[in-house]
Parts: C-alpha cells; structure tokens; sequence
C-alpha cells in the first residue's frame, strides 16, 4: 500500500468514531420520568409507541429514563438539568409532581404528561381541546374514579364500616385530590373515614400498626408512584395483618394485593409514548388536545380474598376484568 493511501485510510478510520460521536449529539434526547421504581414493562410500553412511529433508541433517539421510586425531592435538580441541557421533550407518565416541576421550570420545552387530576385545574394547560402551551398528554380520570373504587371494595367487604385512607403527602396535589374527593363517596355509602400519611418505607409499616391500633376495617390506598413500588410490601403487610384494601392498579393484586380499580397503566405509559414521538416529528402540544383515559381495570386476586374469609360475588367475579386464582 502507498503511504499516501495508508495516511488517507488511517485519517479516515480516525475521523469515523468523532462523526459517529456528532451524530450521537445530534439525537434529540427524551427526559423520561417517573415516580415509580424502575420497570421494564412501562418502559417497554413507551419505547413501543416510539418504535411504532419509527423512532429506535440509539439509531435516531436518546431515551433518558429517571425512576424517582417515590423521591420527589428529587425532581427540582433533575428537572433543572434537563431544562439546562434543551432536552427535546420532557416526559412524565403518571407523575403530577414531575408534570408540575416540569412545568414551572420551562414555558419552552415540550412536555407530555400523565396526571390524575384535571390538568386545567392544575394549571397544566388552558383547556384540554386546546391546550395552548408547552405541556399536553393523558388525564387519568384517577379522581374521577375514587368513588368507583370505594363502591367495589364496599361490595367485597360488606361488613367494613371504617376505612382508612392513606395518601403520600409528598405527592400533595394527588393526596389533595383524594381527599377532596373521598368524604362525599363515603358518606353515599354510610362510611367513616380516617386519613393517614406516607411517604416512606418505615411510615407505610407505621400505617399498618395504626390499623390495628384504631380497628379500622379496611383500607383504601390512593394513587402514587411510591405507594406502586412498595405494593409487594403492601401486600405482604395486608396480607399478615388480615387487612382487606383496594389498590389504584393491577400491580397489587398480581403481587398479592386484594383488589384493584384504575386505568390501564401499560396503556397511558404507550399513550405518552405516542404523543411524544409526534413532538419529534414536530409537533406542538399547544395544539395536541389532552387524551382521557379510556382502559379500565378492575382485578381481583381471588387467593388473598379466601385468605381473608371474604365470599366474592358472582356479580364481582363478572365485572371484573381478570380475576387472579
């Protein structure tokens, strides 16, 4: 080989990996959080929509994926850095608190989110036909369905006269929800009610000894990204302590958890992924009409209720949409 040639091979063979490098930089980068654990099948979801509408990560998107596992206190530096480093979307499936700190760190970067209150009143968007910002993406309809939720577990736990409502005050705007919500369905059912906070590993054990303290009858969990990742604990705990409860999810009862009511939760994390990949295709939320939930799920796990002694009814086991044996 003439040196020339092996000089020109050699300055190309050097230049390959820094125009790999730009192109890597070229990416638009997704900040993806959630107030969940880290798991691979909401992940799995939102990667999916994206690969529908053609985009791979690695090859033509960067996916930065941020499981707070309930740390909420987290979200003021993660959120700065992102808005700091132009990200091209913020994504925030069924996280309120990350869709709020999001939104008031940048009137600028496009952010799709999923919340369970009403993103008008929460100041997310202007209306959900015509959102008219930066932010835009899935209402859960979770407030919506507490008193659902509260009707099915008093139609498996007849007897169960106090309940107690736990809420993660550090996820304010949820707990706030809940208990604006929770007193009227009670009392259409003839309940009383007791409130109690978590917000950590030790204080959800803490819950469980004030049940027993206080002999309330069951237990109605709100919905929260930590409350989620802890669901093996809070099925474990139910479970020793003879505790009937009602869950927001389907994860619960797969775990052991006795029954659930909410929205389908791979479907809304495969809803943000939708909306998200139309951002990158450009796009502009101010224009993308809020989505409602429309999957709901109602599971019950059949083996924990023979555990606790309950009798399901046929019309439960009809109504539900799986029941876990």
């Amino acid at each position: 080989m003439k040196r020339r040639e092996f000089i020109t091979l050699l300055g190309g063979a050097a230049a390959w990996p820094l125009s790999v490098r730009a192109q890597q930089a070229a990416m638009p980068v997704v900040g993806f959080v959630s107030g969940q654990s880290n798991e691979e099948r909401f992940g799995a979801a939102f990667r999916k929509a994206l690969n529908e509408a053609g985009y791979v990560e690695g090859q033509n998107v960067m996916v930065e994926y941020h499981w707070l596992d309930g740390h909420y206190d987290r979200l003021p530096a993660l959120v700065a850095d992102l808005v700091r480093r132009q990200v091209a979307v913020i994504a925030t499936p069924g996280n309120t608190p990350a869709a709020l700190a999001a939104k008031a760190a940048t009137a600028t970067i496009p952010i799709v989110f999923g919340v369970a209150e009403h993103p008008v009143k929460l100041g997310l968007v202007a209306s959900l036909a015509r959102p008219g910002g930066n932010a835009t993406g899935v209402n859960l309809l979770s407030a919506e369905v507490v008193a659902k939720r509260l009707g099915l577990l008093h139609d498996l736990v007849p007897k169960a006269v106090r309940i107690a409502v736990l809420v993660n005050p550090a996820n304010s705007s949820t707990a706030e929800a809940t208990l604006r919500d929770i007193p009227e369905a009670a009392r259409a059912l003839g309940l009383q009610t007791q409130v109690l906070n978590a917000s950590t590993r030790s204080e959800i054990e803490a819950v469980f000894a004030t049940l027993l303290r206080d002999r309330a009858d069951a237990l109605f969990v709100a919905p929260d990204g930590f409350f989620s990742s802890r669901r093996v604990q809070f099925a474990t705990l139910a479970a020793r302590h003879a505790i009937p409860a009602v869950y927001s999810n389907r994860g619960y009862p797969e775990v052991g958890g006795l029954m659930s009511y909410g929205s389908d939760t791979l479907d809304y994390y495969r809803q943000a992924g939708v909306y998200t990949a139309q951002i990158l295709k450009g796009a502009k939320p101010a224009d993308m009409p809020v989505l409602q939930s429309t999957k709901w799920e109602f599971v019950i796990n059949m083996q924990t209720a023979r555990a606790l002694g309950l009798e399901v009814p046929n019309s439960l086991q009809m109504l539900a949409d799986e029941v876990i044996e």
